[in-house]
């Protein structure tokens, strides 16, 4: 490994996003080693309110603001936009999902910034993008989600679409965001300019059914929700063992049919009219689901996944987090990483993805408090003397927090 800091070592990064898709992809660049300066309000950014707390702490925070500097500034006044402004000159870039037209009213836009910093990366996250009728739009990740048809495809076919406990949409859009931001970065090295990158909600949960658009505009075909199936992808299911556990089998293909035909102790299946090919087996979903069904019922889980492991075909339990944390292959593949937390103690966190050879990514530390950093960005970005900063701070512009008593 040639540096153990990160491939974006030395690359500076200033997040003023809130809530989640702004905060993920700043901690997806800070895993890999840029400087990620995060700016949340005095009272802390609203994710600090989600999830489980501690006494009043976020555990959700301890991971999303991981690896980065923690910055309070009151972007309502004229100081702390004038401090954000002076900290944009030093970055390379700036991280944002405000309403579209909120930065420009505070005179911090593109044009601004890069008047001064020519350089500047510009992410923009927002429900609907930086363009279009719906622009103004308050929008959320999974606001966003219900109008990309992502949506109506979630669920079984009987009932309302259904969520993920999860907010995917806000990280989908985030992954795009730091991909484009990555993309903006290789292009600076041959113009010296930097661009917006306009990372819209709805049209990332959107790009994730590519699938059917083609069918739509040449079948005038809707697709439905199947529940656990795929259709035409046969067998691609979800089948209950005899201890009421449940393994998705996935079989699609040909020669891994005829291994899980001969799992079953069935071999004259991948023989069988009905099933010898992908698209045969796609005709007649229901019947093999229905026999691959009954096999599963007559055996524990455990049996279902030695036996179908063995026969090389690709199946899992359905992991819920207590699988997680027993599983070996999470540690081996260092998914779950302990860390000390001044307040916790400890607090486990996932891993970094991708696993990168040569200069991979590290959780340095867990998300600390509110303005812990603050003092010190402030003084090494925007050369204020500790004087200067104490009398913002006494103004209510920013807050510098004390060190917390250790757990």
């Amino acid at each position: 490994m040639r540096d153990a800091n990160g491939p974006l070592t030395g690359i500076r990064v200033l997040e003023l996003g809130s809530s989640v898709a702004g905060p993920f992809c700043g901690r997806l660049l800070a895993d890999f080693g840029a400087d990620v300066v995060k700016v949340e309000a005095p009272q802390g950014d609203p994710l600090r309110t989600m999830s489980k707390r501690v006494d009043g702490e976020s555990l959700y925070a301890t991971t999303i603001l991981r690896n980065k500097r923690l910055v309070a500034i009151d972007l309502r006044s004229d100081d702390g936009r004038n401090l954000v402004r002076e900290m944009a000159r030093h970055c390379d870039i700036l991280i944002e999902n405000f309403r579209p037209g909120v930065l420009e009213g505070w005179n911090l836009g593109y044009d601004e910034l890069s008047r001064d910093n020519p350089g500047i990366i510009l992410v923009r996250i927002s429900g609907f993008g930086q363009t279009g009728p719906y622009r103004e739009r308050a929008g959320y990740g999974v606001i966003g989600e219900a109008m990309s048809g992502l949506r109506h495809l979630t669920g079984d076919p009987d009932r309302p679409p259904a969520r993920i406990n999860a907010s995917v949409t806000d990280e989908i859009t985030a992954m795009y965001a730091a991909l484009g931001a990555m993309m903006a970065l290789h292009e600076r090295t041959k113009s010296g300019r930097g661009q917006i990158v306009d990372a819209a909600l709805y049209e990332s949960a959107f790009s994730l059914i590519e699938p059917h658009v083609p069918v739509y505009g040449a079948l005038n075909l809707i697709p439905k929700r199947e529940g656990s199936r795929l259709p035409d992808s046969t067998p691609n299911n979800l089948f209950a063992s005899r201890d009421e556990r449940h393994i998705h089998i996935t079989a699609m293909a040909d020669s891994v049919f005829r291994r899980l035909a001969e799992a079953m102790g069935q071999p004259e299946l991948a023989d069988d009219p009905r099933f010898r090919t992908a698209e045969e087996r796609s005709e007649h979903a229901d019947a093999i689901d229905d026999i691959i069904a009954a096999w599963a019922r007559s055996h524990d889980l455990t049996t279902l996944e030695r036996t179908l492991a063995d026969a090389g075909v690709p199946a899992s339990r359905i992991y819920d987090m207590a699988d997680i944390y027993s599983d070996p292959h999470y540690r081996a593949r260092e998914m779950l990483v302990e860390l000390p937390h001044p307040k916790f103690g400890k607090v486990t966190v996932s891993g970094v993805v991708p696993k990168l050879s040569e200069t991979p990514g590290k959780v340095r530390h867990a998300g600390g408090t509110i303005g812990e950093d603050t003092r010190d960005v402030l003084a090494t970005w925007c050369n204020l003397s500790l004087e200067e900063i104490d009398a913002l701070e006494k103004r209510g512009v920013v807050t510098a927090a004390h060190a917390p008593t250790p757990a």
